[in-house]
């Protein structure tokens, strides 16, 4: 008992080691900080687009997300905006036709909503569906309630045009760090994964793309056979193909363009959603693409990844059983102190992610005070109780075969005002 408890603790405190590493990569790394940035100067549009929204149930926020992306600071005749649903998600697809119609009034026709009444009713589904509509040289894929930003796929352009990539993983970000206890958390997860540790899985090439504001060469897309229609993350999923393939990927992070989004309403909501996450990623792992890695090194860090959410399963055990062993087992001192190495380091999170709370609202014009940093303190284990749960679910989803997709609801809680339609022109 003693000796896993030992084993347990050391593998953890690596781990988490680790883990705080990636939250200050690009900190600790000016050259990775710089090679982040967007480019100062932009060359001129030669690159064509089509941006996928695959939606389901998206009555309250596909109106203004289509606006969003039809304001484009780009050649109109350059961009094809494709919003894909299942034929039964009349609402999604009337609010959608809306939108439309008036684009079109305004002298805007480069919109359409594509249909689907075949399943399974998922989004790489959606996403390949659309694939067959698409007309333009990159691919984009932007979720539902996206807030795109106008200056995206002139950023893109430019990067794809001047670096000769084919793929670039442009910033996500969540908004409303103070909607509910979890929410900061969550934000703060988005703001280190896609400002810091996406820009090592790059360099390292091996990465696990993010769902949306990603931006593909369509040629490239159609050469890996679109995307894989029975994973939870497909998009982990199709990085990691990605990465088989050798493509180099550019991951660009600026707080001045992410592409803004909320964080689930509800506690319920957010464990379903981080549970597909951990579940896809457990699909992945088995599916066994990691293994395929042209070097040992791509491997590992792959494995390593998407192994994860096992390790965090197991964490929801070992933090009580941490805490017991230093104040209340009788167990020798040497293992009592190895078993808080782990909870110490989650510590370490703790106080990263305030310092992490500070960058982030500063550079969004928000404010944090005190009071959301006392709140963060008494959430803190708890929070990590969640998505310990919410690990140890997705890993009984698995062993069930339970792979139905658990739509996440957006209520558009990240919405600053849609632009007129009459400037849309």
């Amino acid at each position: 008992m003693l000796t896993g408890v030992t084993l347990i603790s050391l593998l953890l405190t690596v781990q988490a080691a680790h883990a705080l590493y990636l939250m200050i990569y690009t900190w600790d790394q000016p050259e990775a900080d710089a090679h982040a940035r967007v480019p100062d100067q932009r060359v001129t549009p030669q690159l064509s687009f089509t941006a996928i929204l695959p939606a389901r149930h998206e009555e309250e926020v596909i109106q203004a997300t289509i606006a969003r992306a039809a304001s484009a600071d780009y050649p109109p005749h350059l961009v094809q905006i494709l919003v894909v649903c299942s034929a039964d998600d009349v609402g999604t697809i009337e609010q959608a036709q809306i939108q439309i119609s008036r684009l079109r009034a305004a002298g805007r026709g480069n919109v359409d909503v594509v249909v689907f009444d075949d399943g399974p009713i998922n989004k790489p589904h959606g996403l390949n569906t659309a694939l067959r509509y698409a007309t333009n040289d990159v691919v984009a894929i932007f979720d539902a309630e996206d807030e795109v930003q106008p200056e995206l796929f002139d950023i893109v352009n430019t990067i794809m045009v001047t670096e000769q990539v084919s793929v670039v993983q442009s910033g996500v970000q969540l908004m409303n760090f103070d909607s509910n206890w979890y929410s900061t958390f969550n934000v703060l997860e988005y703001f280190f994964w896609f400002k810091s540790r996406l820009h090592y899985h790059a360099k390292n090439g091996a990465i696990t793309l993010g769902g949306n504001t990603v931006f593909f060469q369509r040629e490239l897309i159609e050469r890996l056979g679109g995307w894989d229609e029975t994973n939870l993350t497909e998009d982990a999923d199709i990085g990691l193909r990605v990465s088989c393939m050798g493509e180099k990927v550019r991951v660009v992070y600026d707080d001045r363009y992410v592409t803004k989004e909320e964080t689930p309403p509800t506690l319920q909501s957010f464990i379903k959603q981080r549970t597909r996450w951990c579940q896809g990623f457990m699909q992945t792992l088995g599916k066994g693409t990691w293994k395929q890695m042209p070097n040992r090194r791509q491997k590992f860090l792959a494995w390593y990844t998407l192994a994860f959410p096992h390790v965090q399963a197991m964490l929801g055990i070992y933090l009580p059983v941490a805490l017991l062993n230093a104040f209340v087992l009788s167990v020798p001192v040497p293992v009592a102190m190895l078993s808080w190495l782990p909870v110490l380091l989650l510590g370490a999170h703790f106080m990263m992610s305030v310092v992490g709370l500070y960058e982030f609202t500063g550079a969004h014009g928000l404010k944090a005070g005190p009071s959301t940093v006392v709140k963060m303190a008494i959430g803190w284990f708890p929070y990590q109780m969640v998505l310990s749960y919410a690990a140890a679910r997705a890993l009984w989803r698995q062993m069930r075969g339970a792979t139905n997709w658990e739509k996440t609801a957006h209520v558009g809680a990240h919405r600053t005002e849609a632009p007129e339609l009459s400037n849309v022109g």
